[in-house]
C-alpha cells in the first residue's frame, strides 16, 4: 500500500514540475489595441518580431482609434494603445490609463482625395470638389474616426463641409471608406494616403494641404494597468528601431 501511495505522489510531483515547465515555455500575449490603418504594417511587425522573439506572441484588437480609446476607458484587457490621433491618446492620458513614460510618436501620414480608378474624372485637387456633381462621397464617422475628424477640418476650410451632407457616406473606419470606393459604390472618398498602398482598385487624385487639418501622427504607449510591461517596452521599442520603421515606411508611413 505504502509503495502505491510512494508511487501516486511521484506521479502527482511530476505532472506538477511539467505543468509549470509548460507554463514557462508559453509565449507571453500582448494585447494592443491599434489603428485599422496600421494592420498591414503591423502584420509583418509581427511576423518578423515573433521570429526573433518566440517567449512573445503579439495579439491585436483593430479598430477605430475613438472606439478603442473607449473600449480602454471601459476596461478592456490591452498592454498598449497605438492610436492614429493624439487627441485620443491624450483623451485616455487625461484620466490616468497610460505610462506616459512610455509614450512616443512612431509614425505619422497624410490626407487623400481617391476615386475609383476607371474613373475619368479630371478633379486634381481638394479644391476643385463641386458638391453639386456629387452624388456619394465616403468619409470616417467624424466623431469616432480620426480620419473623419481630420477631413471634416479640410472640408469646412475650404468651404464644402455643409454643401456636401447630403451626399456623405459615412465610413466606421478608413479601411470601409477604402472597400466603398473599391467598389465603386461611392464617386470619391477621403483616406490616409498608406491606406493607398495596399490596393490597385483606386487612384490618388490629391493629398490635403497638412494646414488644413491638425497633425496626423501615430502616438503609442503601454497601458498602466498591463501585466506585462517589460515585453510590451521591448515591443514598442521594436516598433520605433530603424527596422521597425523601415516596415512602416514600406507601407506608406512617414
Amino acid at each position: 500500500m505504502k509503495k502505491v501511495i510512494y508511487c501516486l505522489l511521484i506521479l502527482l510531483i511530476i505532472t506538477i514540475l511539467t505543468s509549470c515547465s509548460n507554463e514557462r515555455d508559453k509565449p507571453v500575449e500582448i494585447m494592443i489595441s491599434a489603428a485599422v490603418s496600421l494592420t498591414d504594417a503591423l502584420n509583418e511587425v509581427k511576423e518578423n518580431y515573433e521570429t526573433t522573439n518566440q517567449n512573445v506572441q503579439l495579439t491585436f484588437n483593430l479598430g477605430s482609434s475613438g472606439k478603442l480609446a473607449n473600449q480602454i476607458d471601459r476596461g478592456a484587457p490591452v498592454d498598449m494603445f497605438l492610436s492614429a490621433s493624439s487627441k485620443d491618446m491624450d483623451t485616455i492620458a487625461a484620466k490616468g490609463l497610460i505610462d506616459e513614460s512610455t509614450k512616443v510618436e512612431f509614425a505619422s501620414n497624410s490626407l487623400v482625395l481617391i476615386t475609383h480608378r476607371d474613373n475619368s474624372t479630371t478633379i486634381n485637387s481638394f479644391e476643385q470638389i463641386q458638391p453639386e456633381k456629387i452624388a456619394h462621397f465616403s468619409i470616417g464617422e467624424p466623431n469616432s474616426v480620426p480620419v473623419g475628424r481630420y477631413t471634416k477640418q479640410v472640408f469646412e476650410r475650404l468651404g464644402i463641409w455643409d454643401p456636401l451632407q447630403s451626399k456623405l457616406v459615412m465610413g466606421s473606419d478608413a479601411r470601409q471608406v477604402l472597400t466603398y470606393v473599391e467598389m465603386g459604390n461611392v464617386d470619391f472618398g477621403v483616406v490616409y494616403s498608406s491606406d493607398t498602398v495596399i490596393t490597385d482598385k483606386v487612384k490618388v487624385l490629391a493629398e490635403a494641404d497638412d494646414e488644413w487639418h491638425e497633425s496626423i501622427t501615430y502616438p503609442g504607449a503601454i497601458i498602466n494597468d498591463s501585466l506585462h510591461k517589460k515585453e510590451a517596452q521591448a515591443f514598442l521599442d521594436y516598433l520605433t528601431s530603424e527596422e521597425g520603421k523601415a516596415v512602416l515606411k514600406k507601407y506608406g508611413f512617414k
